[in-house]
């Protein structure tokens, strides 16, 4: 299907999913979404667009972290949005906050995290615990990004495996998009021997070759959502753009970036 024909049959399928909730006048639905899924929404938003009428403006930035540029930290300083993509934990903390409203969470997508390395490298084993602990040990270098994957790694999985200590000095955190990159862009240039960071945001960078996985037992169960913020001014264009994103019409888009629909 070429890139043309696929805009058509993505803009019938929107409006198919759009005709029976019924849509509202157009209007312009501002979005901050995190990396993960945006590769989803990149390719869908033309469709829903064309579909409904409205014109998403879309503010990119990681899901948590320190950065300036990460969605907790925008909202905090005030910048609008009527709706926000991101990791499903991220969302759930902003609903606590009442940043988010916690009615209006939709699960989007299940996320794994997968290790990359650089295109012509040898691929380690990472199919076992052993094995994936024994990589970490033996890489020369780590990259993980400064989101959700990244904090998991850092934080929780590699004093798990109590390799926290011994692999510090030669582990770096990227900072993602906007005004950084994704973690496989560094492996790919050989800064970093090994890469992670969630599936979806490794598979299509071109310079590296995708490892896999790192073993189900260690996964911490990502997931991405969407949710309508407390200060929306679009409640309703939001709350159809989260509707269509979980349809089952975007479910074949959602699975070739990595991803898992929910319930599959």
């Amino acid at each position: 299907m070429d890139g043309m024909t696929s805009m058509r049959w993505l803009s019938r399928l929107a409006a198919a999913a759009l005709s029976a909730a019924g849509v509202a006048s157009a209007a312009d639905v501002h979005v901050m979404i995190s990396a993960g899924f945006y590769g989803v929404y990149s390719e869908l938003a033309p469709a829903f667009e064309r579909a409904s009428g409205h014109h998403l403006v879309t503010t990119r930035g990681p899901s948590m972290g320190d950065s300036p540029e990460a969605i907790p930290a925008r909202l905090a300083r005030g910048e609008s949005a009527d709706v926000v993509i991101l990791d499903g934990a991220a969302a759930d903390e902003l609903g606590k906050r009442g940043v988010v409203r916690g009615d209006s969470k939709v699960e989007l997508a299940l996320s794994q995290v997968g290790m990359v390395v650089r295109a012509g490298a040898a691929k380690p084993d990472i199919g076992s615990v052993d094995a994936f602990r024994a990589t970490l040990l033996a890489a020369k270098s780590i990259a993980y990004s400064d989101s959700g994957s990244g904090t998991y790694l850092s934080g929780t999985l590699f004093p798990k495996l109590g390799v926290a200590g011994e692999i510090a000095g030669k582990s770096r955190k990227v900072r993602g998009p906007p005004s950084g990159e994704p973690v496989a862009a560094v492996v790919a240039r050989g800064e970093a021997e090994i890469g992670f960071q969630q599936v979806s945001e490794l598979i299509h960078v071109p310079g590296v070759t995708f490892v896999g996985a790192i073993p189900a037992e260690l996964q911490p169960g990502f997931s991405f959502a969407g949710a309508l913020t407390s200060t929306a001014r679009e409640p309703e264009a939001a709350g159809a753009l989260l509707r269509f994103l979980a349809s089952s019409e975007a479910a074949p888009v959602i699975s070739k970036a990595g991803l898992t629909p929910p319930g599959r």
